[in-house]
């Protein structure tokens, strides 16, 4: 579990997402990483993977923040009868990303240490949970149906009250 000082600021970004991206009434923020086991994920280390991270079409209700450890969107879940859901373009674009990710190790990027997805929310009690859903390799192959079906059973687990 992430110290306090952490939470703290991943709270501040989400309440800061929330705020800029306020249209979205009834919806869930919450924070998807694509995060390196070990090593980098930045584009110090990866520029082939972020020179096709940077064409690719992000959705203007999604935020790309950058760390070290590799990109995090800031997203907002659908909330339906059925539960939580993401949009079909954020499952798209973290398949990309996955695949950019992939793509670039082949060209040289280094490490070529394997990814996790992480899915990550706070809600206004403080409150701060985190699963990793998903762990890939470089030369695994990706699979936007199988990513969206684990985030989907993510979020039911983590806005279970």
């Amino acid at each position: 579990m992430p110290d306090e000082q952490w939470q703290q600021t991943f709270r501040d970004r989400m309440r800061g997402f929330q705020r800029r991206r306020s249209t979205h009434l009834g919806a869930a923020a919450l924070s998807v990483k694509v995060r390196v086991v070990s090593g980098c994920f930045h584009r110090e280390h990866s520029p082939h993977a972020y020179a096709l991270i940077d064409r690719l079409q992000v959705p203007t209700d999604v935020e790309i923040v950058e760390h070290e450890s590799g990109p995090e969107l800031l997203v907002f879940a659908a909330v339906a009868a059925a539960g939580f859901s993401l949009a079909k373009s954020v499952i798209e674009l973290i398949t990309a990303i996955i695949k950019a990710r992939a793509e670039g190790v082949k060209r040289g990027d280094r490490p070529a240490d394997p990814l996790e997805l992480v899915v990550r929310r706070s809600d206004d009690g403080q409150e701060y949970r985190e699963e990793v859903i998903l762990k890939i390799g470089h030369t695994d192959a990706v699979d936007a149906a199988a990513i969206e079906g684990q985030i989907e059973k993510a979020l039911q687990r983590l806005f279970k009250k």
